[in-house]
């Protein structure tokens, strides 16, 4: 399902025959290094967290993490999109690229519009984000998008500290 268009992008939701595209994108470096290893390392077992994470998210709460694609190919890209933690008390906005598509904007372009969703078709008054400390682009793309830093949390007992940003839609 279409969820959103840039001049560049459309965000989508993730299907079942997106998990090739999955696999490859939570195994790459900068994945497992920022955001985490989630131990998916077949088709099979990406299929079941796109029907167990994104899928099951969108259907309960008409928001996920989306698939990004360029719309001048149809080229999965990344990911960008709204997720709502138990761990933490607003929805924050999530996203991951493939390296080879770094530093080409899509990161800011899909991140802009999802904020621009959260506020202006969803409703939302504040959203969150979350980032590993040592992910300086990360941080400099929130700050881009105007987020702010909030403090430091810690999301399991073994977190060493994980930077909240926040921004504030009612002012």
């Amino acid at each position: 399902m279409m969820i959103l268009e840039t001049e560049r992008l459309r965000l989508r939701t993730v299907e079942h025959n997106d998990a090739a595209f999955y696999l490859a994108l939570v195994n790459t470096p900068g994945f497992l290094a920022f955001i985490g290893d989630r131990g998916i390392r077949t088709i099979e077992a990406a299929e079941k967290a796109i029907a167990d994470g994104p899928v099951a998210m969108q259907a309960a709460l008409g928001h996920s993490i989306w698939l990004v694609e360029s719309k001048q190919d149809g080229q999965a890209l990344g990911m960008s999109g709204l997720i709502k933690r138990d761990t933490l008390d607003h929805v924050d906005i999530g996203y991951a690229f493939l390296p080879e598509h770094w530093g080409k904007g899509y990161a800011y372009e899909a991140g802009a519009a999802v904020l621009d969703h959260a506020r202006n078709a969803i409703g939302l008054a504040r959203l969150l984000a979350i980032v590993s400390p040592g992910n300086a682009a990360s941080i400099a793309l929130l700050e881009k998008l105007g987020l702010a830093f909030e403090k430091v949390v810690h999301l399991t007992p073994d977190d060493p500290g994980t930077n909240l940003y926040q921004i504030d839609f009612t002012n």
